[in-house]
Order: structure tokens, then sequence, then C-alpha cells
């Protein structure tokens, strides 16, 4: 009596509409986690659809609702022939999605969501759903506690904080001062530039050894405890740039080093600040490329010229 109390009093308290697609080709509410977790973030389901006939359930709904998803059912075809609509739809009406996926699954999902507001989770827990609903609706007042994110925000700030110094310290060197750079070096000579004969004063073998030593710490020390998502995969990224090789968003996520979803969840904040970008392949519509923007080249190379010009290790 109490439970059904509950839901009658969730159901006058909805604070957004949602819409739950599924998979499985089946005509259902789908899984059991994100329902409850739309409940418990306020929100009611208004309508439920199998994933190929999501864009026609949602064009029919008047309200704005939140699009709830998931694929981990669903064939590599139909999630990115299903997904690339409902991005352009999303993305029309600025609905927010969330989408549940199967670690096998990251490279489709990625190629497919280029334009939405959206959040992809790897095999979700119950809280991973209710986190990611409750930041898609904005909802303040739900009691979520995540460190994790509070640090992943803090270390974004930081790294972001650092890329800008870097590059004022540079463009100050190469007016030629007279004065010089309290605390930093005694002499503002412009003498930073990247060793002659080549475009960059480090290979990408050298950074591949940045990383191998990266992972060292975890098996000495133990796993989890020197987590840098956002510095690994723009190691990774640059060492890539340097060989001139394509990077997947799921060997990206690889080389993050932690798991699938905050993996994901950097790489979409590194994309938002700018040092990032993803461009389709070309040739396999299932399948998205990583890469290093300008700005974040910019700041690789300025970091590196830097860190070897002060006799600094790039680490």
């Amino acid at each position: 009596m109490h439970l059904i109390e509950r839901e009658y009093q969730a159901q006058l308290n909805s604070r957004f509409d949602a819409v739950l697609i599924n998979g499985a080709g089946e005509d259902e509410t789908g899984g059991a986690g994100a329902a409850a977790a739309v409940a418990l973030a306020g929100g009611r389901i208004v309508t439920s659809a199998p994933l190929g006939d999501a864009v026609k359930r949602i064009a029919d709904i008047a309200s704005r609702p939140l699009i709830v998803i998931d694929a981990r059912s669903a064939s590599d075809d139909d999630l990115a022939r299903s997904l690339s609509r409902l991005d352009g739809l999303a993305a029309g009406r600025d609905l927010p999605m969330v989408v549940a996926i199967a670690s096998e699954q990251i490279d489709v999902a990625a190629a497919g969501l280029m334009l939405s507001r959206h959040q992809i989770l790897c095999d979700p827990a119950p809280s991973d759903w209710i986190g990611a609903i409750a930041t898609a609706q904005g909802v303040s007042n739900l009691a979520l506690h995540d460190r994790i994110s509070e640090n992943e925000a803090a270390r974004l700030a930081k790294l972001n904080a650092e890329v800008a110094r870097i590059a004022d310290v540079l463009a100050r060197l190469s007016k030629h001062e007279e004065q010089p750079l309290a605390g930093l070096v005694a002499d503002a000579r412009s003498d930073f530039a990247p060793e002659p004969g080549g475009e960059h004063p480090i290979t990408a073998a050298d950074i591949r050894q940045i990383v191998r030593a990266r992972r060292l710490r975890d098996r000495y020390v133990g796993s989890g405890l020197f987590e840098d998502p956002a510095w690994d995969t723009m190691l990774d990224l640059y060492a890539a740039h340097l060989e001139r090789a394509h990077v997947s968003v799921s060997s990206l996520c690889i080389a993050a080093a932690v798991a699938p979803t905050t993996a994901l969840r950097w790489i979409a904040r590194l994309t938002e600040a700018g040092l990032f970008e993803r461009r389709p392949d070309p040739f396999d519509r299932r399948r998205a490329f990583m890469s290093l923007t300008e700005r974040g080249l910019g700041a690789m190379r300025s970091y590196v010229s830097m860190a070897r010009a002060l006799g600094l290790p790039v680490v």
C-alpha cells in the first residue's frame, strides 16, 4: 500500500516528461533501471517505444521530453540507423538524451550522436542512471553525492587554467619582453622554439613511454589512485597526431584508463572545452574518430617546448 501511495505521489510531483526507448524491437517500457531512475528524479514516462519507432513517437509529443534510451540489446546496424535520426530530432528540438550502451557499442553510439545534448552510459548501474537523468534535467534538489564528478570538474578547471597560463607565457616570450618572468625564467630570450629539423621537440615514441610509465604506478601502488583521464587522453591524441594515426572513441576510452562511462564524460568535457574534436569516419557511419583541435595541438606543443627548454620532464 505504501508503495502505491509513493508512486502516486511521484506522479503528482513530476517535474518533467520522459520518453523511454529500448533496443529490443518490442514496444515495452524497456529497462527497469531507466524507468525507476526517471521516477526517482521526479519525472514521468509519457510513452515508450522500440528503437525503430522512436522518431515518430517523439515527433507526436507536444512537450519537450527527456529521451531515455536503453540500446544495449540493439544491433549495430539498427543502432547506427536510429541514433543518427534521433540525434537530429533531439538537436532540432533541443531535447536532452541519456543513452545506455554496452561497452562494445561505444564507437557506433559516438558516431551516431554528433549534434544533440546527450550523455552516454556504458553498462550503467542504477546510480549511473539516476545521476545522468538528474544532470540532464538540471534537478538541483536530488540528493546526489558524486565525489568523482566534483573531482573531475576541479581537475578540468586546473587543466584549462594551466593551458591558459602556458599560452600567456609563450605570448610574452615571443614579444621579447625585457623584464624577466618572475618565478619562471631569468632570461626572456625566445629560445623555446621546437628543436631544429622537426616540428615537434618530442616524438610519438617518447609519449608512449610516458604513458607506460604512468601505467606502472597503478601496477606497483594500486589502481584507481592516480586517475587522470583528461591528461591521459590528451597524451594519446598527441601521440596519434605525431604518428598520423586515427583514434576511435573506444580506443580513446581505453587510453583514459578509467571506466568507459567516466572516459566518455571526460571526452565530452574536453570537446566542449575546445581541446578535442570528433569527426565521423567517411567510410563507415558506425565509427567516429577523435583528434586534438588546433587549440589542443597548440597547447601540447607549447607545454612540451616549455618543459624541454626548462629542463623539466614531460610527465
